[in-house]
């Protein structure tokens, strides 16, 4: 493996485990599979706060690094 490959490889495997925990942090809509397993019971307010519009922010942005982290990947792997 080559130094390229080798680092976008870890990149991408902190920007997987970051992205993951970032999805994992939002509140649960309701109707999903959350409802399954009693997470419908919990009552929503009427608006979103700062925090969870910040954090849709931070997650929107996180997934744009994790794509281009694989695109960069596919780079280095057709034209290395």
């Amino acid at each position: 493996m080559t130094w390229p490959v080798m680092t976008l490889s870890i990149i991408l495997c902190v920007f997987s485990v970051i992205l993951t925990l970032f999805v994992l942090l939002h509140k649960s809509k309701g109707g999903g599979l959350s409802d399954l397993f009693g997470g419908g019971v919990s009552t929503s307010m009427g608006g979103t706060s700062v925090a969870e519009r910040n954090l849709d922010r931070l997650t929107v942005i996180m997934g744009l690094l994790w794509l281009a982290c694989i695109i960069g990947l596919l780079f280095v792997y057709r034209y290395a």
